[in-house]
Order: C-alpha cells, then structure tokens, then sequence
C-alpha cells in the first residue's frame, strides 16, 4: 500500500515508535549463559542478582589512554639530565608548581594546587610495568589484567569486586560507550554506560503504555528458570536499584565541556547516588604525543593537562557528602622517552608518574625512588616502583582486601602514601 506525502498515515505513531526502538537497538545484544553480557538499552550488565548498598570505600580509576608523559606532569627539575634531554619542551624551574628540591607540578595542573596543598593529592614516580612494553594495546591489557602470565580473562578490578561477599551489578561501573576495560572484564557482575540516562530499558519512554514494557518483559522472564532467566531478572533488579542515581543531582554544567568532564560528573552523579557503587573506571584519550606535545605556550600537554586538573578539581568538589569515602587514582599504560623529537613530541617510554588523590591519602608530596635519567640509547625513565604496589596500597587500606587475591603472585612493596 502507497500513501502520499502530503497525507499523514494513521500509524504514524507507531511507525516512529518503532524507529526509535530500531536505534537504540532493542535486540542489540541479547543474553547468553551466566558471566555473558546483557545489553539493555546503552547499558550493559553481566548477569547476576542485584543488591543494592551503600558502599563504604569508592575508587575511581582514570586512564590516560596513549600513554601520557609523567615527566612533563610532575617534571624531575632537579635532575640536570632533564634539562639536557629537552631543550626546547623542558619546564623552567620557576614556572613549576609546588616544587621541592626534585619535582614540581606543571603549571596547568594549577587547579588541583588546593587538593595538594591540603595533603589529598600525592604523586608517585618512576612507576610502570616490571618489563618495558611500547604497545598501547598490549600494554593496557597487561596493567588491566595485573596478572602476569595468566591465561584468564580477569581484570584486577573484577578480582577486587569477587573479594567482596556482595555480588551486584552495580559494585563496578565504567563510564564509556558499552565494553567495559579489561580492569572490570571477568566473572563478576559489571555495568557499563556512556551516562546515567542510558541506564534504562530501551523502549520504556513515551511510547510505553503504564509501563508496558516492563510489565511485558516481567510477563515473559520472572517465572523462566536456569542461567538466562536469573540475568534478566538480575537486569531488571539492577535497574530499579539504580533510581536514586537518576534523582541525584546533574552538576556538569560545573566541569569542562569536555568528554573527561562529561565522564567525571557522571562518575560523581552515580557516587552521590549511593546505590553502592564501589568501583567506577574512566578515561581520558589523546596522550599519545609523538609530536606537537609542545610547550607552556602551546601544544597538546597543556591542553591535556588542563582538562585533566579542572575535571578532577571539579570532581572532587562535586562528592558532597560522599567525599570522604571515595580515592581516585590516574595511571597511564607507559611513559615516554626522556629526550624530545625533532617535532616537539616524545615517543614511547617506559616509567611514569601516577597520581592519587582523595579518601586516605596522604598527600602534598613526590613518592619516588628516583633512579636518574639518563642519555644512552634507550633513554627512558627506568621503573623503581611497580604499578601494582600503588594500586595494592589503595586496595589493602581502603577496602581491607587480600593484595594476593587482587594481584596474584604479586608481593607489593610498601610505599606509605596511604593512611592505614
């Protein structure tokens, strides 16, 4: 049948219900058996029953996806080396911020001064992987795994939820467009969501009738037994519980209009929501600097490290009275080379520098075994710290977790910067 133009059709309605249905991809993603991922509406929830509670220790892992240069946001002044390797990009002394007789801070990173100089911001250096690794995807997949040599899909962060007796889907969260990183990927339940609206039954809008749609998929999914019914049920548990985070309060219009800061008051939204979210990840792309990483006048360091300082000063501010339960850390799968390249940029490294912020930290200071930077071939900033000694001070004295379940095989090294 053929209907005119100028004619409406008398299933307009229903035409663009299901148009709207089609793009947010109702059947996009349908559930398998346990540990499968369920995708409803732009979330994804691996299967498993849902209980809601309020968490009380939140850690919030920021990426700097491309490999960000740590010697350019917490910049080794005092190692003359420093100076030689960089003539052109190098950080002038008097332009630093906080410096003591080793390092200072680059100037963007202004914003997050306050955090520092209330000691809630510490910086640990000369930190990475055991063994140089300069591929960003091999490299990400190692420190998200921290499972040296294992052959099981498991991140750290999905061991760090299994310590915990409670199983919810919403015990960890990543902030993105639906595959959760490898940190969160395993057997335990997980969400992810590129916003707190996308949590939702695709199709449960306007063109629902009393709620039709979740009356429909109740009618078809409560009673069915095994592995598939107990996901959809968990899904439907998961949502309900996720409620107050939709009632929280949206402050975006106070971080950068920036993905990272879209990402962070996201992140804030669900902490303040307090469903008992105990793990949330987010990133931050763009560090991969082989050129134009440039100067304090222009270049991509600074604008990185712009959006990075006032997303998280904003973050921070944002918690309320969740504040004092959540720790943040920002890592980077590698660094960079000590010495400049023809066109102003760096390329891949190995040491690096992590910053920790918030609950239980105690800041206002470089942790570092510094090792020296050298000019001989490789040119890198030798690791003295393993990652996973960071990341197992957090774990151990925020949420009283095995370090040998988390990172297994792995004995950490203490550092301090952690309130026990």
């Amino acid at each position: 049948m053929s209907s005119s133009p100028s004619t409406p059709r008398p299933d307009a309605a229903c035409c663009d219900e299901f148009r709207a249905v089609s793009r947010r991809g109702l059947f996009t993603g349908a559930i398998a058996v346990a540990g499968a991922t369920t995708i409803v509406g732009s979330a994804v929830v691996t299967a498993a029953p849902a209980m809601a509670a309020s968490a009380s220790s939140v850690l919030v892992v920021l990426s700097l996806r491309g490999a960000a240069d740590g010697l350019s946001l917490v910049v080794p002044h005092g190692d003359p080396v420093y100076y030689q390797a960089r003539p052109r990009i190098a950080i002038a002394k008097d332009q630093l911020l906080a410096a003591d007789a080793m390092f200072g801070l680059h100037p963007k990173l202004e914003p997050l001064l306050p955090l520092w100089n209330a000691g809630k911001l510490a910086a640990v250096h000369a930190t990475g992987l055991p063994a140089p690794n300069r591929s960003h995807f091999a490299a990400m997949e190692e420190v998200e795994d921290a499972n040296p040599g294992s052959t099981t899909r498991q991140g750290w962060l999905n061991r760090l939820i299994g310590a915990d007796t409670r199983t919810s889907p919403l015990q960890g969260f990543s902030i993105g467009g639906g595959v959760v990183p490898g940190s969160l990927f395993g057997d335990e339940p997980v969400m992810s969501a590129g916003s707190v609206q996308d949590v939702r039954i695709s199709g449960d809008d306007k063109w629902a009738v009393k709620d039709g749609r979740k009356r429909s998929l109740h009618t078809m999914w409560d009673a069915v037994p095994g592995p598939l019914g107990k996901a959809m049920r968990s899904t439907f548990g998961a949502l309900n519980d996720f409620q107050p985070v939709k009632s929280a309060a949206d402050n975006s219009t106070a971080y950068p209009d920036t993905d990272l800061g879209h990402s962070l008051a996201t992140v804030a939204r669900i902490v303040r929501g307090d469903v008992g979210v105990e793990v949330l990840t987010v990133d931050q792309g763009d560090w991969d600097m082989h050129s134009d990483l440039g100067t304090l006048a222009w270049g991509q360091m600074r604008q990185n490290a712009d959006d990075l300082a006032r997303s998280v000063a904003a973050f921070m501010a944002d918690l309320g009275t969740q504040t004092s339960k959540v720790t943040l850390v920002v890592l980077s799968e590698f660094g960079r080379r000590t010495v400049e390249n023809a066109n102003y940029g760096l390329d891949h490294g190995f040491g690096n520098a992590m910053l920790v912020a918030g609950a239980g930290v105690k800041g206002g200071k470089v942790y570092a075994n510094w090792p020296g930077l050298t000019l001989d071939d490789d040119a890198d900033l030798l690791v003295t710290t393993d990652y996973r000694s960071v990341l197992a001070e957090i774990v151990s004295s925020r949420f009283g977790a095995s370090t040998a379940t988390v990172f297994p095989g792995f004995t950490p090294s203490p550092l301090g910067f952690m309130t026990t």
